[in-house]
């Protein structure tokens, strides 16, 4: 899920990628909060430029995700995980740079509090579900199909399933065998971009992406399936048992559970200039 961290009270967009269980934090936002730069991005390209000039790997290594930027728009912009950004903030001279890595610590911290004792993080996203205007049935259910998402990714961990590009094509045939639809596709019905899917999803297609999951895994457990081949028919078994159970309650209730409906803020209108 996408974040926004605050360092005395000053927004810094963040990421938690969950396969190598790390912090992203766009650089331009951590300039911005040390410097006081009027153009972040100015400077962050100065030193950048610099920075490869001089054989810098940290540079080289860093990634760029999608992030929303200001104005609202997702947009591309750098990022670096703790251990490059504690690099980088060398290169930058300014008084806050330790107590921005006191900062950066206590996130990280925070973090490994809640790997170490889930409940935390159970809590805190149920706090930000509510913020959010979730209703406690969909927490509820959101909070059982994660349960039920762990316990299959575990099982793919324990049976030569290591990638996470494998981890996205297991879930994708999944997906894609009980919804008739492939993820990208899905994410596109309900007009999202970079959005997680399941943070999206109504209480129905939650319920059924969590069955079909957790029919994924009683059936690779009980057909013993290792790798990437064995699983993904193991989910495409589970995916089915989903299937039709959607099929069965769509015709009875004439109603489709695959929907477009999303979570996102409506779009403002904007003035037409005269």
């Amino acid at each position: 899920m996408d974040n926004i961290k605050l360092f005395e009270e000053k927004k810094v967009r963040s990421h938690w990628n969950e396969v190598n269980e790390t912090w992203y934090f766009s650089i331009v936002d951590v300039i911005a909060i040390l410097t006081e730069s009027a153009n972040p991005q100015v400077y962050w390209r100065v030193m950048k430029k610099r920075l490869l000039a001089e054989g810098n790997e940290t540079v080289t290594n860093c990634n760029a995700l999608k992030m929303e930027a200001a104005d609202g728009k997702m947009r591309t912009t750098d990022v670096a995980d703790t251990e490059q950004l504690l690099r980088l903030i060398q290169s930058i001279p300014s008084p806050k740079a330790e107590p921005f890595k006191q900062w950066l610590a206590k996130v990280g911290y925070e973090r490994m509090q809640e790997i170490q004792n889930p409940e935390m993080g159970l809590d805190r996203a149920r706090e930000n579900w509510q913020k959010l205007g979730r209703s406690e049935k969909w927490i509820q259910q959101r909070m059982t199909g994660q349960d039920t998402r762990n316990k299959l990714t575990d099982y793919w961990k324990e049976n030569e399933v290591s990638k996470s590009e494998d981890f996205a094509f297991l879930t994708n045939v999944i997906h894609q065998e009980w919804t008739g639809l492939t993820v990208k596709n899905h994410k596109n019905l309900k007009k999202l971009k970079t959005q997680n899917l399941r943070e999206h999803m109504s209480e129905a297609e939650l319920i059924f992406t969590a069955l079909a999951e957790l029919s994924t895994r009683q059936i690779a457990e009980a057909e013993i399936a290792k790798g990437v081949i064995e699983n993904a028919k193991a989910g495409k078994k589970g995916g089915s048992v989903a299937k039709n159970a959607r099929k069965e309650l769509e015709s009875k209730t004439g109603k489709t559970v695959i929907t477009g409906e999303n979570f996102l803020p409506p779009v403002k209108d904007k003035k037409k200039l005269k």
